[in-house]
């Protein structure tokens, strides 16, 4: 089995696009929210998003046409580019090599089956845009990536939700290690739509003004939107180009609750945990940093730092939600989430968990990590990723060096 590095960051988010501007954000704790535009949030008591409102694909993707796809695939392709461009390897070469990519998302192109469901409640099914129906498929997702870089391996595309990133790092992972792939682009992507927004409110999910992870005031998410993209290559091949590693894929443990659609479960999430700590062949006591779930309601904060005090004990390490941050971005949140860990690794810091003010007496003492980026030595970090239906993924990164 051979070792699998990340060379290449692709952010696309509410709070920066590259590798520079998404970690100097989170560096200074920056907001992505603000007042919803993707549709018309009149009626809606919570209006507020994580949108991506200086998105510009036509300033990102070379070769796809932007009009023939839609908003969520063009953020995997745009993603997938910047991430092929941080890791500096040739785009001939990887069009020449045994490469791919796995792409998760929530909700596709839902922003596309949107407007169709209102072109035809309006005029029926004669005005129907055969164009947006080519637009609609789920697989597009991962398509746009290939077909953007000239990928001739697997497209695929993962639909387990909020897991969804973690779920496609580790099938890249596998394919990387297993030598099936020399080269993987592996992240998510999801655009914000009336549809998820209005269904996490009616689930009373949804937050007002600020999403608050592990505060004793938290009231909900804030959905949002992005890309997140990661390359994935050998060390060998990463150290024969001479690029730059961020970290080091150590594995991955995935899971399913299977006992409720929306509610999840202590037990076995801690058993998610160990799961991936074993696959990636480490203590509990090697873990520095847990980049976590984070959503900010009530239940999910309870059940994540619950389960992280079951493997860890008494003082786990710190455990931060950049979610307070980007919002919830879907199936790219983990993606995003595992950015973010590598940027930890490699520059020596800790993401903060914005707008928490009061600690919540009922959790287990963990770190949030208060509002600050914190300096501090990052050697393992633990990725969670859980999703309705009790569809669990943790991935663990640490430094290559």
């Amino acid at each position: 089995m051979r070792r699998v590095v990340v060379t290449g960051l692709g952010p696309v988010s509410s709070i920066g696009i590259g590798v520079s501007a998404y970690s100097q954000a989170l560096q200074e704790g920056v907001s992505g929210v603000s007042p919803i535009t993707s549709f018309d949030a009149t009626g809606f008591p919570y209006s507020i998003a994580g949108e991506v409102h200086d998105f510009d694909p036509e300033q990102l993707v070379k070769r796809i046409e932007t009009e023939e796809w839609g908003r969520t695939s063009l953020f995997a392709a745009s993603a997938a580019r910047l991430a092929v461009a941080d890791a500096g390897i040739d785009e001939d070469e990887l069009a020449r090599s045994r490469a791919g990519s796995c792409m998760g998302t929530t909700a596709g192109e839902s922003q596309v089956l949107e407007r169709m469901a209102a072109d035809r409640l309006s005029a029926g099914y004669a005005e129907l845009d055969p164009r947006l129906s080519r637009k609609l498929s789920a697989a597009r997702v991962s398509q746009a990536v290939n077909r953007e870089l000239r990928l001739t391996g697997d497209a695929v595309t993962l639909s387990t939700a909020c897991s969804a990133s973690n779920y496609a790092l580790g099938y890249a992972f596998d394919l990387v290690r297993s030598g099936e792939a020399d080269y993987m682009l592996a992240g998510g992507a999801d655009s914000v739509c009336r549809w998820a927004h209005a269904g996490f409110y009616r689930l009373g999910a949804l937050t007002e003004k600020a999403c608050s992870p592990f505060d004793a005031n938290r009231s909900g998410i804030i959905t949002g939107e992005g890309g997140a993209a990661l390359f994935l290559e050998t060390l060998e091949s990463a150290t024969a180009r001479g690029a730059r590693i961020y970290a080091e894929v150590l594995g991955y443990g995935l899971n399913c609750d299977a006992t409720h659609m929306v509610a999840p479960d202590k037990d076995s999430i801690a058993d998610c945990i160990r799961l991936a700590h074993k696959n990636a062949g480490i203590e509990a006591s090697s873990v520095d940093y847990i980049c976590a779930h984070g959503t900010g309601t009530q239940s999910n904060d309870a059940v994540e730092a619950g389960a992280v005090a079951e493997v860890f004990g008494e003082q786990p390490p710190p455990m931060s939600s950049i979610k307070s941050m980007l919002g919830h971005t879907m199936g790219a949140a983990s993606g995003h989430g595992a950015i973010a860990s590598a940027l930890a690794i490699n520059e020596s810091f800790l993401p903060p968990t914005i707008n928490f003010s009061t600690p919540d007496p009922a959790l287990p003492a963990i770190d949030p990590v208060p509002n600050w980026a914190k300096a501090a030595r990052v050697d393992v970090a633990q990725v969670n990723g859980f999703a309705f239906g009790g569809n669990n993924a943790i991935v663990v990164l640490g430094s290559a060096a």
